[in-house]
């Protein structure tokens, strides 16, 4: 499974991001990788999943993408919540 974590410029907030969402995965057992990207080419870049902040994600969003918003990127127990939300299904 292939996850985006996206942010204006893809260095700094979405790097930490795919981090943090890399630890996660690991420690859900999902075989997932998430790399980092900007805004411009997550566009045109294929994928599962794009994750980063709501306000990034909206302007992703075109009907067919799934995304997945996160407020707080260095909270372990949100990423994990919104990984199993939405790969697992979990509520």
């Amino acid at each position: 499974m292939k996850i985006l974590a996206v942010c204006g410029n893809g260095l700094g907030t979405s790097f930490i991001l795919s981090m943090n969402v890399n630890k996660a995965l690991k420690e859900m057992n999902i075989d997932a990788e998430c790399k980092n990207m900007d805004l411009a080419s997550a566009k045109t870049e294929v994928a599962d999943f794009y994750i980063g902040t709501p306000e990034i994600m909206e302007q992703l969003q075109d009907g067919n993408r799934k995304t997945i918003g996160i407020v707080n990127m260095v909270s372990a127990d949100e990423i994990q919540k919104a990984l199993a939300a939405n790969i697992l299904g979990e509520n």
